[in-house]
């Protein structure tokens, strides 16, 4: 006889198991509703497959049959797509996912586990080391999150297949696909195994292909540039990113400010993020920086959009506009900056 509560339990298993069948079957359906395409057959695929051939040694052959692999993803297109109910801009909603509990104390972890490594990097890139982490912290978590799309599909699918009724980036994603194919032959990555962001981003710090050729350094030296798995290589490639786009030691972050008087703000936010005027400039505009900076460094006034509420402003300097060549956002440079912030605080707090 069975008594009440093995009923139950046995009620709740088939439960569970029904549910894990429907969402099996569910991604079966959805795997034979999309559609079949042979990349290679794109009219840009020859081309692409010439110049790896010219450039890099790899038989045309040889790309147009990996292309044959590739598969188009409806998901891929789709989360590049505006959305259709546009939202304003929110920066309290954006930065609630990155200054958060969990990534300021698994970034003092990774601070901590790593500190030898950091303390190397900032020396020899002059980036801070909460600002490294922060990067690594904001893009995956510390390592958690790289990515479960495989980057040859995702890469192909934007290239060979961007969506219309928008601005085309299709040549750009064809221009890392192609330095994905180059990386993958140059290395001991495979191209049908690697996996990254829905765009294509790859490694602790989400480079491009195009980056991880560019920028990446082999940190430990091992003769293997590896973003996925050694974090002393990630930790240097994030510093030579920003240190090779024109991070310069003593220069400012990011400034809070009051606004004064409206008058000029129109002029001021003009150039967006691009540092044009002096302190002095500045606080003869109406802007009064609350912390002090270089008297002949550049600055920006940045608008952080909160909705239907009033926005906030802060100042950003040559290092803010370096952070943003990672991702030209004043959202996400805001956010690792703050984030780096709170790391460092957190940090001294516990020792």
């Amino acid at each position: 006889m069975l008594t009440p509560f093995v009923t139950a339990q046995r009620i709740l298993t088939s439960f569970a198991s029904i549910l894990i069948s429907t969402a099996l079957c569910t991604q079966a359906v959805h795997a034979q509703d999309a559609p079949k395409v042979n990349f290679a057959e794109h009219k840009n695929a020859a081309a692409l497959a010439e110049r790896l051939q010219t450039k890099e040694g790899i038989p045309a052959a040889m790309t147009l049959e990996l292309l044959k692999q590739a598969e188009l993803l409806p998901q891929v297109v789709k989360a590049v797509k505006p959305p259709k109910n546009k939202s304003v801009r929110n920066w309290d909603t954006y930065r609630s996912r990155f200054v958060e509990p969990y990534r300021i104390r698994k970034g003092v972890e990774f601070w901590d586990a790593n500190l030898d490594t950091l303390k190397e990097a900032e020396a020899k890139y002059g980036i801070p080391q909460e600002v490294i982490v922060a990067i690594i912290g904001v893009e995956t978590i510390y390592g958690q999150h790289i990515g479960n799309y495989r980057v040859l599909d995702s890469l192909a699918t934007l290239a060979f297949a961007y969506p219309e009724g928008q601005r085309d980036r299709s040549e750009f994603f064809l221009s890392e696909l192609e330095a994905f194919i180059a990386l993958c032959n140059r290395t001991h990555l495979d191209a049908l195994e690697v996996k990254g962001s829905y765009a294509g981003a790859i490694g602790l710090g989400q480079f491009m292909p195009s980056s991880w050729t560019a920028y990446a350094v082999d940190g430990d030296a091992d003769g293997i540039v590896d973003l996925f798995h050694s974090r002393r290589d990630a930790i240097f490639s994030v510093a030579n990113f920003l240190k090779v786009h024109g991070w310069e030691t003593g220069k400012a972050t990011r400034v809070l400010v009051d606004i004064e008087h409206t008058d000029n703000l129109q002029e001021l936010l003009a150039p967006d993020i691009v540092p044009t005027f002096t302190p002095a400039v500045m606080q003869q505009k109406g802007v009064k920086l609350n912390s002090e900076t270089l008297p002949d460094e550049k600055l920006a006034l940045i608008e952080l959009v909160r909705g239907e509420a009033e926005p906030a402003f802060v100042a950003g300097g040559q290092n803010f506009y370096a952070v943003t060549r990672y991702n030209r956002s004043s959202f996400y440079a805001n956010a690792v900056l703050e984030l780096s912030e709170a790391l460092k605080l957190r940090r001294d707090m516990l020792n």
